[in-house]
Formats: C-alpha cells, structure tokens, sequence
C-alpha cells in the first residue's frame, strides 16, 4: 500500500449530506462528495491486511460477509491515494458493471468485512467507489465499448433490474446479440421504480441505459415477457433466455379490515410516485394533476409496516408529500447499538442505525418515527369504507417449543392509532408465476426459480434464471453478481466454453 500506517494516521470521515430540513423540500440525491485530497486520505487508511476480507463475497448465517461481486477494494484504494484515478476506475470495473448504482444504494457489507473494522472504523469504500464512476464519467472515461465482433447468438433477457442490466452488459460484451424486455414503460425494473430519487437519481439509470444501447444491446419496454410476448416466443425465437423478473410477490397482512381503501403495499407507493416525478414536474406537498395517478400521503396520518429498507423509503416519500404525522412498526426487537456476541466481525454488523428517512422524520416531527416489537391487531374503517385506524399490541419474543423465537403479547398494551393510509413493506416471498408456468420452470422450496448457484441453468433447457427471481430478495449487488454468473454459464452453454468472470 501507498501509506502502511494511514490506517494510525487518519480517521474515518464520511461525506456530509445534505440537511434534511433541506433536503425534503426537493426529489433530489441527498449525499454530497469530498473533496478529492480528503478521499485520497480515505483511500490511505486501507490497509495491508493480508487478507482482504471486504471482498470475499460470501453468505454467513444469511447475511453478506465482504463484497459479492468481489470487488477489488484495496487496489483502487491505493489507486486513490496514488491520485491514479482513471487506474482506479478500470479497475473498478473490472468486477461491478454499475459502481454508480451500488455505490448510492448498497448497504456496503465490503466495510462491514473490512479488516481495520475489527477494532477502528473502516475504511470509507462505498464513498470512495462513488467518487471513483463519478469522476470517470466527468471525464470522460465512460464511453460506449461494442463488441469487436458478433457471435450470430441471440439471448433474451426477461426484467431490466440490476441482475438483468448486469446479464445484458456481460453478454453483450460476449458478442452476443441480446434483447431486453421490460414490463414497465422504463428501463431499469427496482433501479427506476422501487427505488426513491432521492436515494438513486433516475438520470444516472437512464444515463447507463444509453451507454448499453450504443453499445448494441436492445431495450423492449411494456412488454411483459409471457403475457404480451408468449413464453413460448422465448424459445422459439432466441438462442436462450435469461429470467431476471425478480421476487415481485409482496409479503401481505391479511387481518381484520385488510379489504380497506388506503392499505397499499410499499412498492404500489413508491411506483406510482416515481413515475409521477418522471412524468411531470411533480414537488413536494403537490396538487393533483389530471392525467396522472396519485398515491400522496399529504395532510395525511400515515402508518408504514416494515423496518427494511422499502419502509425507509416509503417514510422519506411521506415526509416529502407533507403527511401530518408518521409512525413506522417493527416487529422485531430493536437492534444492538454494537455488535452482539452472536453476530462477529466479519459479519455485516446487525446493529440499530438511523437511515435517511428516520432522519428526515425526527427533523420534522421531533422523534423517530420507529416502534419496535408491536403488532398490528386488525384495521378499522369508516363510513365509506377508508381505513381511519389501526389496532395494535405490543410483543415480546420467546422461546417457542421447537427452539424458535415467537411472539407473546405483553398485556394492557393495546392502543388504537388514527391512520389514512397504511403502506405494507413486509419483504417480498417470491418471484411471480406467469412466466415460470409458461415456461414449465421447476420452482425450489421457496417458490423461486430452480436454479443452481453458479450454474444458474434452469430445468428448462436453454433458460437460466438470475437475481431474486432465483435466490429470493436480496441486495442490489447480489442482483449484479448473479447476472454476472448467469451471463457466463449463458455464454459457456451457447459457445461451449467461455472467457467471461
């Protein structure tokens, strides 16, 4: 390494964001940069560890140990230092087709894994990644690479999220001919409507978009493989196919008054008002607009379920709207503030963490918007059949007869809480059926695609299967390592043998 001892030198600094009380006047991404010479310190605190664990990319007791893709984190670190930044970015992209989407939405197991985590702050990899793409495509670096030659082989590849970009990409760069096809009237599947402006710029998904078509591959969009284009077409009409549709089936709550208007699932809310803030010129605390379909929290008491990252960003949209009070239930314990004893380096810490949302949420309404360990009883409606309130309980896990943790309700906890809208982020239990049906697709246990880790070929001959429709939901990075596997068995089964990693 450039700097042996920066690791003693330097400590961790993390760019600023912006205000939230600033911030959630506009749609607008939140994290600001350092400047370079600050990164260049960040860079020199990597160390010569030896063994690199950020990115050995590996699942222990469910969770990411360092980076799935296998990122070479310490050399572009040192890169950094070095002030080699275009270095830096051809060796980034080495491994991660998109560092500018991980790079804003990854919740960084890399540093969880990092080596100096074990009893210091880790280095700042995900900040360091981000400086790295963006400064490319300042540059100039960035530009359209097509194949130097054509194969003659044609592949489908069904969902343009980041398992399905990531297959594309590395096909194409195989020489081979490769078609997109997308249900949504944008390129992009979870990049464009799961995920929030704020938190991923939707100019920056178009931005890749067009690189990957100069560089050859085809975009269908409202088109929804096995519906409006038969299963069978799949077949008939390519060489093979890649299924990268997802784990689209929400995680529902069906209990007393669940048939309510006003109960929405999470993705239902955050894609409506994306693609409104696409569609028109759309601000916080906005007014309805004919032509468009609104799911707005403004002036509303808004309850979201769900403690994961879909909930942080329902809470963020409904802070933007203008709502008049927002609670967010957890059903689960509130985490550790360090590591517990169960839960060693270098696993990705589960511990209790304030994201943007519950940020922006404390700022307007004065406290955290989470409650742990409650549990919604039934939803009540009134006259015209809108939800008004929610009845909940709050909990206490125990021990149950088979080892496994339940929940017993704590009595005289029972409490009603006045709601307008209620927004279902519960996790997602697996990929839809119509495609996989179409194309008699054997499913696992789980319900998702059948399909090996690192074979990635499904019963079906020709068809393999990638991302969360295969290994359930997951993170973006675990999509793109997934496409990246995919790609390479596609390529090995269609020429026989393969140069893709």
């Amino acid at each position: 390494m450039g700097k042996p001892t920066g690791f003693i030198e330097y400590p961790r600094e993390l760019p600023a964001d912006r205000p939230p009380e600033e911030r959630i006047e506009d749609w607008e991404e939140f994290h600001l940069q350092l400047p370079a010479e600050k990164l260049r310190i960040q860079g020199a605190r990597c160390m010569d560890c030896g063994i690199p664990f950020c990115h050995t990319g590996t699942l222990v007791n469910g969770t990411a140990q360092g980076c799935p893709i296998h990122n070479l984190i310490p050399e572009w670190n040192d890169l950094v230092y070095r002030g080699l930044w275009q270095e830096a970015y051809h060796r980034l992209s080495k491994t991660n087709n998109f560092p500018e989407f991980t790079s804003r939405v990854c919740p960084a197991p890399c540093e969880g894994s990092c080596t100096l985590g074990i009893n210091e702050p880790p280095v700042t990899i995900k900040s360091i990644e981000r400086a790295i793409i963006d400064k490319a495509f300042e540059e100039g670096w960035v530009v359209p690479e097509p194949p130097a030659r054509r194969t003659g082989k044609k592949v489908a590849v069904v969902g343009s999220g980041p398992a399905g970009l990531a297959c594309a990409d590395q096909l194409n760069r195989a020489g081979h001919w490769v078609t997109v096809f997308e249900r949504a009237d944008r390129i992009g599947g979870l990049l464009i409507y799961g995920i929030p402006n704020m938190k991923l710029d939707k100019s920056i998904v178009q931005r890749r978009v067009d690189l990957m078509a100069a560089e050859g591959v085809e975009f269908v969009t409202s088109t929804e493989a096995g519906k409006d284009y038969a299963a069978n077409k799949l077949l008939e009409e390519f060489d093979a196919a890649v299924l990268c549709g997802g784990a689209t089936k929400p995680r529902d709550l069906p209990i007393e008054g669940r048939e309510l208007d006003g109960i929405h699932f999470a993705m239902e809310f955050l894609r409506v008002n994306t693609k409104n803030l696409l569609d028109s010129d759309q601000k916080p605390g906005f007014s309805e607009k004919p032509g468009f379909s609104h799911l707005s929290a403004r002036d509303k008491d808004v309850i979201v379920i769900g403690g994961g990252d879909t909930g942080t960003d329902c809470v963020a949209t409904a802070v933007r709207h203008g709502c008049r009070s927002l609670t967010q239930f957890e059903i689960l314990p509130q985490p550790p503030l360090e590591r517990a004893q169960d839960n060693p380096w270098p696993q990705w810490p589960k511990i209790f963490r304030v994201d943007y949302g519950q940020e922006e949420a404390a700022t307007v309404f004065g406290r955290d918007p989470r409650i742990f360990c409650i549990m919604t009883k039934k939803f009540v409606g009134d006259e015209n059949g809108r939800v008004k309130e929610l009845h909940t309980v709050q909990i206490e896990w125990e021990a149950g007869n088979n080892g496994r943790p339940r929940p017993v309700e704590v009595p005289g906890t029972a409490k009603v809480w006045p709601a307008q809208l209620v927004l279902l982020a519960m996790g997602f239990l697996g990929p839809e059926d119509t495609l996989l049906d179409g194309l008699g697709v054997e499913r696992d246990q789980r319900s998702n695609a059948k399909a090996r880790f690192g074979q990635f070929a499904t019963t079906v001959e020709g068809v393999f299967a990638a991302g969360d429709m295969r290994r359930g939901q997951s993170l973006v990075v675990w999509a793109i390592s997934d496409g990246r596997g995919a790609a390479r068995e596609c390529d090995r089964y269609l020429m026989g043998s393969t140069d893709l990693p």
